[in-house]
């Protein structure tokens, strides 16, 4: 009979087991997924880029520069390692305010506001900056859920029997954070 509530007792701590591993192995699958919407949407903007251009380069051929640093910021964020979130979340950000510096433009050519293929593409790449930044939120959630149970007892036992390692948030740089001074005044 006690050789019978021992067995009951171990295959229970073995399924306790099992479970939490499985359900870190799944969170580590969720905040994995969340980067790679992230990154799903980078590689959709950066296909997106030289089609913007181009499309601009027509009309705007005095403001090469601006065209120049786009076309930089892309191909450095395509060379980013797979692995380094961070990087790649820095250049992407740089890339958004040159994307900007392009938006503006068009108030300087109404030609250029006024062309069709311009106007679709300004709303692919205002569309895919959402999406960028939804999956940012979603990345980050997910990596606190799953950083959370890297934290939380029984589970971090688990964890450091295997392995699993923390998840970095995405953070806004500093630079970013601060509020913009506006003025009235000429």
């Amino acid at each position: 009979m006690v050789g019978l509530v021992i067995i009951a007792v171990i295959l229970v701590l073995i399924a306790i087991y099992v479970v939490i591993y499985n359900g870190l192995v799944k969170s580590r699958m969720y905040t994995q997924e969340a980067w790679s919407q992230i990154d799903v949407q980078l590689k959709r903007r950066t296909d997106l880029i030289p089609n913007l251009v181009n499309t601009v380069k027509g009309y705007a051929k005095h403001e090469k520069s601006t065209l120049e640093q786009v076309v930089t910021l892309r191909n450095q964020l395509t060379q980013v390692p797979s692995g380094d979130h961070q990087q790649a979340m820095a250049v992407s950000d740089q890339l958004t305010n040159s994307l900007k510096s392009i938006f503006a433009l068009a108030e300087n050519y109404p030609d250029l506001k006024a062309n069709q293929e311009f106007g679709k593409l300004m709303e692919e790449l205002t569309n895919t900056e959402n999406k960028i930044a939804y999956s940012r939120q979603l990345f980050n959630s997910s990596a606190a859920s799953y950083n959370m149970k890297l934290q939380q007892f029984p589970s971090n036992l688990v964890a450091g029997i295997h392995h699993f390692q923390k998840v970095e948030f995405l953070t806004v740089p500093e630079a970013e954070k601060k509020a913009p001074k506006v003025s009235f005044e000429d």
